[in-house]
């Protein structure tokens, strides 16, 4: 736990970092790029995330939670990792005008060319970071991703400011790889072999295709809000849709992928140990959702200052989006390890269920509510993600014995804090005159609302209290030492 704690600590340092830089390239591409141009490259991406499940074929996920990883085994990864890869690059440049075409977006095509381009380079480093995360290695991991960072950064604003528009995105993602690639050479574990090997192929796509079908349908699950809109809305739409959802996940982003750092690998453990997977998860949700529910709470009414602040007011259109989206977001955090669980336990497949689910629910409420309005087609998302919970609830009392009174009573302070949090900012907003500009009341707000955090986790002595005084006795110590 204390190597966890460790890595975590790196990790949402080093991620914070990252998330910080590329929002403030996405606020900055906002005004740059259009709506149009940014829908154009979030319908694109859809394909390229679900192109992703293929590709890694849970090659990732095996790695870190097989018990023992032979020489073996890790030549057989490798093989299907490049294997895998490089056949969806040449598949997602074959259809590339066929999708254009469907969608009637001339512009479409090339970048889902040199988004294929990427798919290429991805295996280079995709195992040694898995062996790294594995091995709870965040510190190797913090200087490939602060070099991939950078390079995506100058190279998204170089582009975007010559003129290139949307492909101003995909190359930038396409740069991204290729250093991250680069730079995970030099951190190769020692003893990792080079060549590939076809002997353990039968296992590994045993575990994979479970891991497929679970990773297949999120992908689609979440490319269809996109797909959905891009058909009966337009891009326009899509591009607001895009960044009322950039606005809900900037806890996400803020978090990174602390939030699901080194979980595969310290679940299977204990479930390789014979231990109960259920006090973990009761942690964990209590954890997650003692910072997400009220960053969610406050991203809720206070989305119209934040969307006028970063984007500026030609994205104001996104804005009545942000409560129903929040309000689904809020509702999917609880469960946000129950996936990986299954992975844990060599169960992948059980995670597709409830996202199948979700998936039909959206299709089935999305033609329904849609009146033409972003509105309204947030609300069925939200809908939708209501439907699945009690489908989640059950799976975790089944197969974890994670019963619904305990799993409700862990996320009682949690909801407490949101709750203070929320009154505490509704009171402040009446206190403050109106003359003030949306960056400045979102400025004023800060510091006390981070307070009332505090204090709400402290009355209602919340497990992620101890969590906050270690994180804070551990940056105290390095500044003394620093100094």
């Amino acid at each position: 736990m204390a190597n966890l704690r460790r890595s975590l600590i790196i990790n949402f340092f080093s991620s914070s970092g990252a998330a910080a830089l590329q929002f403030v390239v996405s606020v900055l591409l906002a005004r740059m790029l259009s709506p149009s141009e940014i829908g154009v490259y979030s319908m694109t991406v859809v394909f390229v995330n679900i192109a992703h499940m293929f590709r890694d074929f849970g090659v990732s996920t095996y790695i870190q939670r097989e018990a023992e990883l032979t020489d073996q085994k890790m030549r057989s990864a490798i093989g299907v990792m490049f294997t895998t890869s490089w056949l969806i690059a040449g598949l997602l440049f074959a259809v590339s005008g066929w999708l254009s075409e469907w969608f009637r977006e001339p512009q479409l095509a090339p970048v889902m060319r040199v988004l294929a381009l990427g798919f290429m380079m991805i295996p280079f480093g995709s195992i040694t970071n898995s062996l790294l995360i594995r091995q709870l290695a965040a510190d190797k991991q913090a200087y490939v991703m602060a070099a991939g960072t950078i390079a995506y950064c100058v190279t998204c604003l170089t582009l975007a400011a010559l003129g290139f528009g949307t492909m101003s995105l995909a190359w930038a993602n396409f740069v991204n790889i290729t250093v991250c690639a680069i730079a995970y050479i030099p951190l190769r574990p020692k003893g990792m072999p080079w060549l590939p090997s076809f002997r353990h192929w039968g296992e590994i796509v045993h575990f994979g295709v479970g891991t497929l079908i679970t990773n297949c349908t999120s992908a689609v699950n979440n490319a269809l809000p996109d797909l959905m809109l891009g058909k009966i809305g337009n891009a326009r739409m899509v591009g607001l849709l895009s960044r009322a959802n950039s606005t809900v996940s900037i806890f996400n982003y803020i978090a990174g992928s602390t939030i699901t750092y080194g979980a595969v690998t310290y679940l299977a453990q204990s479930h390789h140990k014979g231990e109960s997977l259920v006090p973990v998860l009761r942690r964990a949700n209590a954890l997650l959702t003692g910072i997400g529910w009220p960053a969610f709470a406050l991203t809720a009414i206070l989305g119209n200052d934040i969307v006028l602040s970063l984007y500026g007011v030609k994205w104001a259109d996104c804005v009545p989006a942000i409560l129903p989206l929040t309000i689904a977001a809020a509702l999917s955090m609880p469960f946000q390890y129950t996936p990986t669980a299954f992975m844990a336990v060599g169960r992948p497949y059980l995670g597709g269920v409830p996202v199948l689910v979700t998936l039909l629910s959206r299709l089935l409420f999305g033609y329904l509510m849609f009146d033409g309005t972003l509105v309204t087609f947030a609300w069925s998302m939200c809908v939708a993600t209501l439907v699945t919970a009690p489908v989640m609830m059950y799976q975790q009392r089944v197969f974890f014995g994670f019963h619904v009174r305990s799993f409700i009573t862990g996320l009682g302070a949690s909801a407490a804090v949101s709750v203070v949090c929320l009154a505490a900012c509704q009171g402040m907003l009446l206190m403050l005159p109106n003359s003030l500009t949306p960056i400045a009341r979102l400025s004023v707000l800060l510091l006390p609302l981070a307070a009332v955090w505090y204090l709400g986790l402290r009355l209602t002595n919340h497990v992620l209290l101890d969590e906050v005084h270690q994180m804070a006795a551990s940056i105290k110590s390095r500044i003394s030492w620093a100094n």
